[in-house]
């Protein structure tokens, strides 16, 4: 395969992930919170002036959520199509596909906390 190839098929694969990203955040709800939540995250990490450690971890979190996000919207839908009446089983596996979200998110808050506590009570009680 030339490298041409290669790389077009690349990036014409890259449109399509861009195109992905850009569907999610225009149509779902609990993404949209997500990246809400995570532009506040960003603008208090300049304004406590987190570490580049801190940096790294609250990107990989925010990261980790709103991608998980999206496979949980992807399965939901999968599964919408598959069978789209209630089914036990179906609503069985959509619990399990949100409760991974729910267990990244509050990883998300814990680490949150450990990174901004010190931060906040350096500013209160100084």
């Amino acid at each position: 395969m030339a490298l041409g190839t290669f790389l077009y098929k690349r990036l014409k694969g890259c449109g399509y992930a861009f195109k992905g990203a850009v569907t999610l955040l225009k149509t779902e709800a609990s993404i949209q919170v997500q990246a809400f939540i995570a532009v506040v995250m960003t603008i208090a990490g300049f304004y406590f002036d987190i570490t580049n450690t801190e940096w790294m971890i609250q990107i990989i979190s925010i990261g980790l959520i709103m991608s998980l996000e999206g496979m949980n919207t992807a399965a939901e839908a999968i599964a919408d199509f598959i069978h789209p009446d209630f089914h036990i089983k179906i609503g069985h596996i959509k619990d399990i596909a949100a409760g991974a979200v729910f267990i990244t998110a509050i990883t998300a808050v814990i680490i949150g906390l450990i990174i901004y506590v010190p931060y906040i009570k350096a500013v209160l009680f100084s």
